[in-house]
C-alpha cells in the first residue's frame, strides 16, 4: 500500500509539473518542497475524516512557522470513479461538511474571512487558518482541473492576501488566466476576485446557475470547542 500511496502522490507532483499547468502558485510550492500530500481512500465514505484532519492540522503548523510564502495541502482520494462534475461536487461539500463538524469541535473560524459561505468574504476555515479550496477530478470540465483522482487542495488564503500587498499579484494572476484559457479556451466563469462574490463558486470547478445554493452549513459558532491554541 505504502508503494501505492508514493505512485499517487508522484503522478500528482508530476501532474503539478507539467508545462501547461497553469496554477503558478503550487509550481512555486512544489519548487520550495512545500506540497503535502495525503492519500485517502474513497471520498464517500468517513472513515479518513479524522486522519484528513490530523494531516492538515500538522500542515497549518507547519506552514505557520514557514518564512515561505507557498504552500499547499492536497488530499487524493483512491476512489470513486466520478463519471461528472455533480457527483464529484456533491462529494466535495460532503468531506467538507464532515471535516467542518470536527473542526469546529476543536477551534474557532478564522476570524480574518467569513464563515458565511453565501458572504463575498468567505474562506473555508480549519485550525482557525481560512483555506481556499480546489477540486481535480477525472471528469472536470476545466482542462486545468483534470486529475486521474477526485483531489481537494487545500490553500492558505493567507498566502495570496500577502501577494495582493506586493506588485506581483496581478501579474501572476494575469498569467494563470492566460494558460486557463489556452487549455480550455476561456477564463473559468465561475472565478472571481476574492471580495467580488464567495469563492465557494469556485471550489469544486463546476458551473452553476442562479439557482444554486452552498449546501455547506457552518457550525462553529454553535459548537463546544475543546481547544483554541
Amino acid at each position: 500500500m505504502a508503494l501505492v500511496n508514493t505512485a499517487i502522490i508522484k503522478a500528482y507532483l508530476d501532474y503539478i509539473e507539467q508545462k501547461q499547468f497553469p496554477c503558478i502558485a503550487a509550481k512555486a510550492a512544489l519548487a520550495k518542497q512545500n506540497v503535502r500530500c495525503k492519500v485517502a481512500g474513497n471520498m464517500a465514505c468517513p472513515k479518513d475524516d479524522s486522519d484528513i484532519l490530523k494531516f492538515l492540522y500538522d500542515f497549518v503548523d507547519e506552514f505557520r512557522n514557514s518564512k515561505d510564502i507557498y504552500h499547499s495541502a492536497t488530499i487524493i482520494f483512491t476512489g470513486p470513479q466520478t463519471g461528472n462534475e455533480e457527483m464529484f461536487d456533491a462529494l466535495l461539500w460532503q468531506r467538507l461538511q464532515a471535516l467542518e463538524i470536527l473542526d469546529a469541535k476543536n477551534y474557532m473560524y478564522d476570524s480574518r474571512v467569513e464563515a458565511d459561505p453565501s458572504s463575498a468574504k468567505f474562506s473555508f476555515s480549519i485550525k482557525e487558518e481560512a483555506f481556499y479550496i480546489i477540486g481535480l477530478h477525472p471528469a472536470s470540465s476545466r482542462e486545468a482541473r483534470k486529475f486521474m483522482y477526485p483531489t481537494l487542495v487545500f490553500n492558505p488564503h493567507s498566502q495570496f492576501e500577502q501577494l495582493r500587498a506586493t506588485t506581483k499579484y496581478e501579474a501572476m494572476k494575469n498569467a494563470v488566466r492566460k494558460k486557463d484559457i489556452a487549455l480550455s479556451g476561456c477564463v473559468n466563469p465561475m472565478l472571481h476576485d476574492f471580495g467580488q462574490s464567495s469563492e465557494v463558486y469556485q471550489y469544486s470547478g463546476r458551473k452553476y446557475d442562479e439557482t444554486w445554493e452552498c449546501p455547506l452549513k457552518i457550525t462553529h459558532a454553535t459548537t463546544q470547542h475543546n481547544s483554541s491554541t
